[in-house]
């Protein structure tokens, strides 16, 4: 009984606010990197727009770019929204400002890296932290392999443009090859196993991690200029194709009613994810308590006036009876596919193809960095190898923990195909925003004194309460598919931490309540 009883207690301990930031500033705390594994602090030299255009590198990709077909037409599981797709960006958007608004509190109250891992150790114990860094897995890592996948079909469309024909079985996963005997009997065989993988998706995930390890102000400069251009290419869609958009394509409107336009937010629920990656940087910024919240909140608001434009335009294009004939294949190459229905030009084609692929690549920059940084957190509390909380010495990253997540991404996007991973990663990103949300009101009540530079409107319960609501409403239309990979995941976390995170966490091995 008492052993039960010690076991409960070390699972359920929180891990006070200012032992977090004292053992995030007890080492390198001139961001040096120095100070060894457990210890070792990152560089501070975000400021705000830089934060604000990490969010947008990571907000605006392939959700626009390739999951807006299946959210307009539905698939076998769920309706679609039809034209309505613009308000279940709308519907979306609501949600995801409340998690938002708890997200900037949270990252000028605890600037350190984590992101709702800490947020989580800090409100909820140990054991809930565990849950939502392995479920931020889901978030950063196997969303960041239907970023790649997608990626990898642009830029394939690019290169055919171009002339370039890539061998099929270098391009595409093998389930999708499994339904086209050609491309499997075309592929090169090792022992009579065809040999199928997309090189494509794999090779951008290599790119992107070089790029990280290099340096997290380099990466931030490379995001700048791609979201730069990614934002001229929308521009461009808009202005390009207004003289074709029909307004008899957006009627009727909600072809599904409240069901499809409920249906086309949780899949489009993909497109959003992206804000909550600033807060993973808040250990490398200048000033968290003014511009974390400007970083977060300012790209979501930017990036929704820019997501219900594109898709007003979109609907307009294609009326959906003919969204529906499409193959999940040509859904994921969406904006092209609506140009090429109404027969634009091939060059007008090629650059929005070329911008997808500029958008997709700074998704995969900015979760690729958001990624290793909760491996670190999760390291420097002991709930990890002390491997990952390793800085490089001169270039201030984590970098074996983000050479790790680039092998996990880049094998896992060479075989796995885009729905199963869209919806897997929308089913952890919301669980983990429940928490959040829940998190803020447990720390108005524990903590009301400490001081916040940002502080979600209207009280410690309204917006924690409509940003948990909502996002458990968003879960519901989920296909059950969904939530049973998702049970699996967290059941292989469980066991994981039990082999190691238990024995190994500083809270147990120091034998005091930080």
């Amino acid at each position: 009984m008492v052993r039960l009883a010690g076991v409960a207690f070390q699972i359920f301990r929180t891990k006070s606010i200012d032992a977090v930031l004292a053992q995030a500033h007890r080492h390198g705390g001139d961001g040096s990197g120095e100070g060894g594994a457990t210890g070792a602090s990152l560089k501070k030299v975000l400021g705000p727009w830089s934060l604000m255009a990490l969010g947008v590198g990571a907000i605006i990709g392939t959700g626009i770019f390739a999951t807006i077909g299946t959210a307009s037409a539905g698939d076998a599981s769920r309706p679609g929204a039809g034209p309505a797709l613009m308000a279940s960006f709308v519907l979306t958007a609501v949600v995801c400002s409340f998690t938002a608004l708890c997200y900037a509190e949270f990252a000028s109250m605890v600037p350190v890296a984590g992101s709702a891992y800490t947020y989580a150790y800090a409100t909820l114990g140990e054991l809930a932290a565990w849950i939502i860094g392995w479920d931020l897995l889901l978030e950063y890592a196997i969303g960041n392999t239907a970023v790649a996948i997608s990626w990898a079909g642009y830029a394939d469309a690019f290169l055919r443009g171009l002339g370039v024909q890539l061998p099929r079985w270098l391009v595409i996963d093998y389930r999708t090859a499994s339904a086209a005997p050609a491309i499997l009997a075309g592929a090169p065989h090792v022992f009579g196993v065809p040999i199928v993988f997309n090189a494509l998706a794999a090779g951008i995930v290599a790119l992107v991690t070089i790029v990280l390890v290099w340096g997290v102000k380099e990466s931030a400069r490379v995001n700048g200029v791609m979201v730069g251009v990614k934002l001229v290419v929308l521009a461009f869609f808009v202005l390009a194709c207004t003289r074709y958009v029909r307004p008899e394509n957006w009627h009727p409107f909600a072809p599904n009613g409240f069901a499809g336009i409920g249906a086309g937010a949780a899949v489009i629920f993909f497109a959003y994810i992206g804000f909550d990656a600033v807060s993973t940087c808040a250990e490398e910024c200048r000033d968290p308590g003014r511009d974390m919240p400007i970083g977060i909140l300012g790209s979501l608001a930017l990036c929704t006036v820019i997501y219900v434009v594109v898709a007003a335009v979109f609907t307009g294009l294609v009326p959906y009876a003919a969204l529906l004939r499409l193959d999940p294949a040509r859904r994921a190459e969406s904006l092209a596919v609506a140009m090429e229905y109404v027969a634009m030009p091939g060059w007008a084609i090629g650059v929005v193809a070329l911008g997808s692929v500029v958008a997709q690549t700074a998704v995969l920059l900015v979760f690729q960095l958001g990624q290793p940084r909760i491996l670190f957190a999760m390291a420097r509390d002991g709930l990890l190898p002390p491997v990952f909380a390793r800085v490089h010495p001169r270039f201030g990253t984590p970098h074996v923990s983000t050479i790790v997540t680039g092998v996990l991404v880049g094998v896992v996007s060479a075989v796995a195909s885009i729905d199963e991973m869209v919806d897997l990663t929308n089913i952890g990103t919301l669980f983990a925003f429940m928490l959040v949300c829940a998190g803020i009101a447990i720390m108005r009540f524990r903590d009301p004194a400490r001081r916040r530079p940002f502080r979600v409107p209207f009280g410690p319960l309204p917006v924690p309460i409509l940003g948990f609501a909502s996002c458990a409403f968003l879960v519901a239309y989920l296909p059950p598919s969904s939530w049973m990979r998702f049970f699996g995941w967290l059941i292989a976390g469980l066991v994981l931490y039990a082999a190691y995170g238990f024995r190994r966490s500083l809270q147990h091995t120091s034998g005091r309540r930080d």
